[in-house]
């Protein structure tokens, strides 16, 4: 099973951007922790961050032939992006959507999600271990009931 994990914009600042709000930990520290996991699951990820929308488009509409889920975090995208909404569902893999802090809880220009519509779920609030719990939802959702991860052998 491979997962694709999206990153929009200013997401590279995290670790030193606002960190009362999303967080001492790093982009480069979500991604170990959450290949770890991935690990864990017998899945393989692939990572993408861009501060442009049309380069998550790009990649959103490319993952239909690769990636069986995606797990996209579309920032401040969240609340503007027809674009990725409609790459979301012309793509057709199942997509979380993600967040470290709670748009519900924040400004009210926040509160709303156009993506949210287009994906199969949202996790928001739990700071880096959002993205855990969607890397878990979605695997759960992909594989069949019973079935159990297929174990890598150690490179090496």
């Amino acid at each position: 099973m491979r997962i694709l994990v999206l990153n929009g914009p200013n997401l590279q600042l995290l670790g030193r951007r606002e960190p009362n709000v999303y967080g001492r930990a790093t982009l480069e520290d979500i991604r170990r922790m959450l290949e770890a996991r991935a690990r864990e699951l017998g899945v393989s990820l692939a990572f993408v961050q861009s501060n442009c929308e049309g380069e998550l488009v790009t990649a959103i509409g490319a993952s239909a032939d690769r990636y069986d889920g995606l797990i996209l975090n579309p920032a401040a995208y969240t609340h503007t992006s027809v674009a990725l909404h409609d790459a979301i569902r012309a793509a057709g893999v199942p997509c979380v959507e993600v967040h470290l802090s709670n748009p519900a809880a924040r400004e009210p220009f926040r509160h709303r999600s156009l993506t949210a519509a287009a994906c199969i779920g949202t996790v928001a609030g739990f700071g880096p271990d959002s993205y855990r719990l969607a890397l878990d939802g979605l695997v759960a959702r992909l594989r069949p009931a019973g079935r159990p991860a297929r174990r890598r052998r150690p490179r090496g």
